[in-house]
């Protein structure tokens, strides 16, 4: 059953436009569109893989970001105190002279640790923002 395409335009940086065709050619794929399917339809099984997080977890938020975005460490600082009750902790690195990493640990309710992933994920300037929970170990 074929489906029916339908066009959209999309604005990216140069230099991720780049790397993104440089890795479609090295995959093999037929098109630039091949690959955008294909990372939309991952994007896909990420979203509703973090929409399963339920009961109580640890989570590990990893974040790169840009720190000359303007208001963004604000920001996070600020979604870190909206959930604080759950932040066990959290370390911050200069990745370089443009971006930094932050590691938040957490531990409480599955869908309040995802929830505290996707707003980071939603802010201007984060490059990057990968969220790795496991069990607490008590029913294991």
């Amino acid at each position: 059953m074929e489906q029916e395409l339908m066009r959209i335009g999309v604005s990216l940086p140069e230099k991720l436009l780049s790397r993104f065709d440089e890795i479609i050619s090295q995959r093999g794929y037929s098109s630039r569109s091949e690959g955008i399917r294909d990372a939309i339809r991952n994007y896909i099984i990420h979203y509703e893989w973090m929409s399963d997080v339920e009961g109580e977890r640890v989570g590990v938020i990893t974040i790169v970001y840009s720190h000359h975005q303007r208001g963004l460490v604000d920001s996070l600082t600020d979604i870190q105190h909206e959930f604080g009750s759950i932040i066990n902790s959290s370390l911050h690195v200069h990745l370089d002279k443009d971006n930094c990493l932050e590691v938040v640990i957490l531990r409480g309710e599955g869908k309040d640790v995802r929830r505290a992933a996707e707003r980071m994920m939603a802010l201007k300037g984060v490059k990057h923002v990968k969220l790795t929970t496991t069990s607490v170990g008590a029913e294991l």
